[in-house]
């Protein structure tokens, strides 16, 4: 590959990456007709379109999803080789971009500036979603995911902790309609829930079993809303025990059990396990997870 060649490839990565022109013209450092015509030369060149434009930015085709799947890869392992000619392979820098669900996002932020701020050169992305983030689309270095064992091929998926559950409920809730006593008396009170009865999560199946569907009273989709309604008196409702133990606003009515634990792990992809910086990001998640306690 030449190495105009390469920068056409960079260009597409990111315009699909960033979804717009200008946002791969202000991590390039490049004119925003630079990005236009690295584009139409590629395509030019396979003759295909790799992309479909529209009003919103450019979406990738089939094509250029084919084409873009080892960018990250190779751009990474580029970066290796580079740092090696120049006698310096052991640092990190560039780009980091992790992925996690939102609920344990507050547990893994102080970890992840704490590694930002031993390697200064690092520019991390820290995406928090609901949606699967494929790796094999270079679409990050990391991915943290919660539930059974992910299974996708070529990815190295490592246990990283086990996520306890319990229930909770405000001090208002608990003046007003106390507690339940065990299982059989949970059908006197309201519940905070997740609004499409179809999370895979075990403590919501849990809940979808135990507790009568009109008792759920409070639903959402963001497990931060749900936890601020718990707080504010809506019902009783599953939180994190890390993110309940110190706070005030909260009771525990039932404490965890094994049946309402949450496996998370680690997902690196084949191709990107071994470079330096995710090497060195997974050593130092797994060394300050040793300092947590119970989660």
């Amino acid at each position: 590959m030449s190495i105009d060649g390469w920068d056409e490839i960079r260009t597409a990565f990111h315009v699909a990456r960033l979804g717009t022109v200008s946002g791969a013209a202000d991590v390039l450092g490049v004119h925003h007709a630079t990005v236009i015509r690295h584009i139409d030369a590629l395509e030019t060149r396979l003759g295909a379109k790799l992309f479909q434009r529209h009003a919103r930015g450019y979406t990738a085709t089939e094509a250029g999803r084919d084409l873009l799947q080892v960018a990250q890869a190779t751009d990474d392992q580029l970066t290796q080789l580079a740092g090696r000619i120049r006698g310096r392979g052991e640092e990190v820098s560039g780009e980091m971009v992790i992925t996690s669900l939102s609920i344990i996002a507050p547990l893994l932020t102080p970890a992840i500036v704490a590694f930002q701020a031993a390697h200064p050169g690092l520019v991390v992305r820290f995406l928090t979603d609901e949606r699967i983030f494929r790796l094999e689309y270079g679409e990050a270095h990391v991915a943290i995911r919660a539930g059974t064992v992910p299974d996708q091929p070529d990815n190295v998926v490592q246990p990283f902790l086990t996520l306890g559950h319990a229930l909770y409920a405000s001090q208002e809730y608990v003046k007003a309609h106390g507690t339940p006593e065990d299982d059989s008396d949970l059908a006197g009170h309201t519940f905070v829930g997740e609004d499409t009865g179809q999370s895979p999560a075990p403590f919501m199946r849990w809940l979808r079993e135990a507790v009568p569907p009109e008792a759920v009273t409070w639903r959402g989709s963001n497990p931060s809303a749900l936890h601020e309604a718990i707080r504010n008196g809506a019902g009783i409702g599953f939180m994190p025990v890390y993110a309940a133990r110190n706070d005030p606003r909260v009771v525990q009515v039932m404490a965890p059990r094994k049946e309402w634990a949450s496996p998370i792990w680690l997902v690196t992809h084949v191709d990107l396990h071994r470079t330096t910086k995710v090497q060195a990001f997974l050593t130092h998640l797994k060394n300050i997870a040793k300092t947590w306690g119970e989660v």
